[in-house]
């Protein structure tokens, strides 16, 4: 009788994909879930020469299982995770270990894993990136937590991760939920990158005025210089895709969903009082984007007369400003890792996470290996616009960011993302920001005090009105 080396529970897209990677590296895998269309389909796409085991029933999978049993949950984030634990303890033996290969949000990892640490059950979250595709041919994994438990699984993810320059694009990150918490950042800037390049197109679109088959080739091509990146890869193939005579992406609506991943990196920065606002500025908008009966009612009624015709677009004004704001995007998500890490005492190294991210994930892109380069030559690095190599980048790019900008106005076409991306710039290299006066309206209406920059000590005006 087949013992199996790994199980996971939910047998959707995800965890169907994993488990035939798995089974293709030569392990012998077992899915559980408790619909019995997704078992049988596991075992029909199960190659000659694997060894995979499907049920509906949690004993026969747990018992199918080597020990001490690995099995991983990829069930949604909140109740079905805590579910799944409660139906699968009463078969665990100490020693087990669970991973949480989900969305989920990292609190709830630091209780879980109390909770079954003191049932003798090794429990780690580990967030993986890529999707389908990722996870039938290679991800980006980010696990933390059971440091010992992971090295027991290391071979198995090792095997089955991305490979950039034959490095495995997974490796231990950290303490307690550090696996979820980077996955949770990662999700965060992926919001920002895409909300981007959203405006990029409807930048060409509405203040430049190129037409369809022009934007596309533009994303293609950038998609082979300094912008390489799997976003910039989707976006140019996405662009291509016809239904009959229309583009597929003219028919499709602008209220735009989501699983709150980005909301829960954007509320936790301002827990830890970390700038992103890109990031707050793709959350805002996906927001935004579901008005769309007001929308329709306000663009009748309230009104911009443009009478500036706007001049033709400078293409290489649009690529590098696009450019510039990717680099502050993925600086934001990286200090507010760095601030966590100190925080929660997570132990991150960001050479590591930028080395892994940069093949199998949603955000891989050939920056990735500007920014790992950065951290190498300093890890204690606050924020990677410090890095002279990345500043000159910023510095010689943010004059095209500053006129598509200035065109974009002008238009009056939304640009949020690009806007924010500016500002943060423009605000983390100013010396003197005009927030004193903010210090002194505090004083003055809330005896809130205040400190000086010409001695020390704590300060309080009784202000005339």
């Amino acid at each position: 009788m087949i013992t199996y080396n790994f199980g996971i529970v939910g047998l959707g897209v995800m965890g169907r994909n994993l488990l035939l990677n798995m089974a293709d590296h030569g392990f012998a895998v077992a899915g559980l879930d408790l619909d019995q269309e997704k078992a049988d389909s596991l075992q029909a796409e199960a190659q000659d020469g694997h060894s995979v085991f499907a049920t509906v029933k949690p004993e026969d999978f747990v018992k199918s299982l080597e020990q001490p049993r690995a099995i991983m949950l990829l069930v949604p984030a909140g109740a079905p995770v805590d579910g799944a634990i409660k139906t699968l303890l009463p078969f665990l033996d100490e020693g087990d270990i669970i991973i949480d290969g989900g969305n989920t949000y990292f609190t709830d990892t630091d209780r879980r894993y109390k909770e079954l640490s003191s049932k003798g059950i090794h429990f780690f979250g580990m967030g993986i990136s890529g999707g389908e595709s990722g996870a039938r041919r290679g991800p980006s994994m980010m696990p933390g937590g059971d440091k010992i438990a992971y090295e027991r699984l290391r071979p198995i993810f090792e095997a089955i991760a991305a490979k950039v320059d034959g490095e495995p694009c997974v490796e231990f990150l950290g303490n307690g939920s550090a696996g979820n918490y980077v996955k949770m950042v990662h999700n965060g800037i992926e919001y920002g990158i895409m909300q981007l390049i959203a405006e990029t197109y409807d930048i060409m679109k509405n203040v430049y005025h190129l037409d369809h088959e022009t934007i596309q080739q533009l994303f293609e091509q950038w998609n082979k210089e300094e912008l390489n990146s799997f976003l910039i890869e989707i976006t140019a193939d996405i662009l291509k895709q016809k239904e009959g005579d229309k583009y597929l992406v003219d028919l499709i609506s602008d209220w735009a969903k989501s699983k709150g991943t980005g909301k829960w990196t954007s509320q936790n920065a301002m827990d830890l009082q970390v700038p992103v606002p890109v990031i707050d500025a793709a959350v805002n908008m996906r927001d935004m984007s579901k008005y769309k009966l007001e929308r329709i009612q306000a663009s009748a009624l309230l009104k911009w007369n443009n009478e500036e015709n706007i001049s033709n677009a400078n293409l290489d004004d649009l690529k590098k400003g696009l450019y510039f704001a990717i680099i502050t995007t993925y600086a934001q998500g990286l200090a507010q890792l760095k601030i966590a890490s100190e925080i929660y005492g997570y132990d991150l190294n960001l050479e590591t996470i930028c080395k892994i991210w940069r093949g199998g994930c949603i955000i891989r892109a050939i920056l990735l290996e500007d920014f790992r380069q950065a951290f190498a030559t300093e890890s204690d690095l606050p924020n990677v616009m410090l890095d002279k190599h990345i500043a000159e980048k910023l510095n010689t790019t943010q004059s095209s960011i500053r006129t598509v900008l200035k065109d974009t106005i002008q238009n009056g076409t939304p640009a949020s993302a690009w806007t924010n991306a500016l500002s943060y710039f423009d605000a983390y290299r100013s010396e003197n920001l005009p927030t004193n006066l903010i210090q002194a309206q505090r004083d003055f209406f809330g005896a809130h005090t205040y400190e000086r920059i010409d001695k020390d000590g704590i300060f309080h005006t009784r202000w005339e009105s």
